[in-house]
């Protein structure tokens, strides 16, 4: 718990306004985190909801159901028991889950509301895709994007070692 810091950031929402936000990340990426949330404002990159999972009972499902952007949450990988998720060491973000859904190799989309966002090519506000802004400004603090995985594509995460 002492390796972690407690970030605010603005970011723009899809009301075109500005909203201030939290995130909770590794104390050694806290500043290349803040250099992207920067950026992503700059872009005015519009995102819904930046709150601690604490708002949702630390419930992954519930935050990304709510379409939260949220970075720690001490949680196992899902469907690997006793992995833990780079999440729960404050060195993964997962942006716009609705917009960006986890597509498993088999099994439901996550958050269910992400299905009408699966067609990469019709990109639309607070979607991320291949070669856009938003993946560009994680990979130069050299953090990787779910989106590039084979197999499953976890089109909301970002994180330091790519999983």
């Amino acid at each position: 718990m002492e390796d972690l810091r407690l970030l605010a950031v603005e970011h723009w929402g899809f009301d075109g306004r500005i909203h201030r936000g939290e995130l909770v990340v590794h104390q050694d990426q806290a500043e290349p985190v803040m250099e992207v949330m920067a950026r992503l404002f700059e872009l005015k990159f519009p995102i819904e909801k930046v709150e601690l999972v604490d708002a949702y009972g630390a419930e992954d499902d519930r935050s990304t159901a709510a379409n939260n952007t949220s970075a720690f949450n001490c949680r196992e990988v899902e469907n690997s028991p006793g992995v833990w998720s780079q999440h729960s060491f404050g060195r993964a973000i997962d942006i716009n889950p609705v917009q960006n859904p986890y597509l498993p190799r088999s099994g439901p989309i996550d958050p269910p509301p992400g299905a009408a966002y699966t067609d990469r090519a019709d990109a639309r506000p607070g979607m991320i895709v291949s070669g856009s802004p938003v993946v560009a400004a994680f990979a130069a603090i050299g953090w990787e994007w779910g989106g590039n995985w084979s197999g499953s594509k976890d089109y909301q995460h970002f994180s330091e070692n790519g999983r």
